[in-house]
């Protein structure tokens, strides 16, 4: 298990590189609507509609959507479209729940 320190480094990265126009491309490349992936990843409709606005919204609402993009093999890297993990073999789906569970390898 990745050290708390390690964890917060993740996190950062992770905020770093999901902007909200990736939300957006995310949410197109998987077919997902706005309350699809409200009920998905468990954050509100208002804060995905504030974040892909490009409004402040909570760090976690922000990471519990990368997370669940990432659950679906989804990789993001600024100033490039959402793009599918060349090593990604399924990640159960209770796993963007977890505390621990960081990036899709």
């Amino acid at each position: 298990m990745a050290s708390l320190a390690m964890n917060h480094i993740l996190e950062r990265i992770a905020l770093f590189q999901f902007t909200p126009t990736h939300c957006v491309q995310a949410r197109a490349m998987l077919g997902w609507s706005v309350d699809q992936l409200s009920r998905e990843a468990e954050v509100s409709v208002e804060d995905i509609q504030r974040f892909e606005a490009q409004q402040d919204v909570a760090d976690a609402a922000r990471l519990a959507l990368a997370y669940r993009f990432e659950a679906q093999g989804l990789v993001f890297f600024p100033g490039f479209a959402p793009g599918r993990s060349a090593s990604f073999q399924g990640a159960p789906l209770e796993s963007a729940g977890r505390g621990d569970f960081a990036m899709a390898e």
